[in-house]
């Protein structure tokens, strides 16, 4: 049995599944070098905010294809862990901005330099310019095809 076999990567797998295997892995990876934070999934959040202060709980349910009371969760419980700050939306009472806090501004560039650290032991290279454009297309044209489902 190949070493690759047991991960569940076989030649005639869906190229999805490839896809959702890296992003399993790499996010085994982060937790394992920041376990003592207990973030999971949710450092994805706290990443897509600082990028993008003022991004709605909306913006996460679409960015990450989750439900709406899946990110209502996640930003909870991130706020109660001090990385996410909410602020009712001026221009919309009805809806939250989430902004990072300093605790999570501190936290970005650790998460940032282990992510660099993981695509750098698996292969991922300067190289793969071009094949991160194409996949990043691939991802915003799946989130316009099912963004009214």
């Amino acid at each position: 049995m190949e070493d690759e076999s047991v991960q569940g990567i076989f030649d005639n797998s869906p190229f999805i599944a490839w896809i959702h295997n890296i992003s399993k892995n790499q996010m085994k990876y982060l937790n394992s070098k920041i376990h003592d934070m207990n973030l999971g999934h949710e450092m994805r959040y706290i990443m897509a905010v600082y990028d993008n202060q003022g991004l709605s709980q909306d913006d996460l349910v679409a960015i990450f294809g989750q439900s709406k009371a899946s990110i209502a969760k996640s930003v909870r419980k991130l706020e109660e862990k001090g990385y996410i700050e909410r602020k009712v939306n001026p221009d919309n009472r009805r809806k939250y901005m989430l902004n990072t806090t300093s605790k999570a501004n501190e936290l970005v560039p650790r998460i940032r330099q282990i992510s660099k650290d993981w695509e750098k032991e698996v292969g991922i290279t300067e190289e793969d310019a071009e094949l991160r454009k194409r996949i990043r297309q691939i991802a915003v044209n799946g989130m316009k095809l099912t963004e009214d489902m």
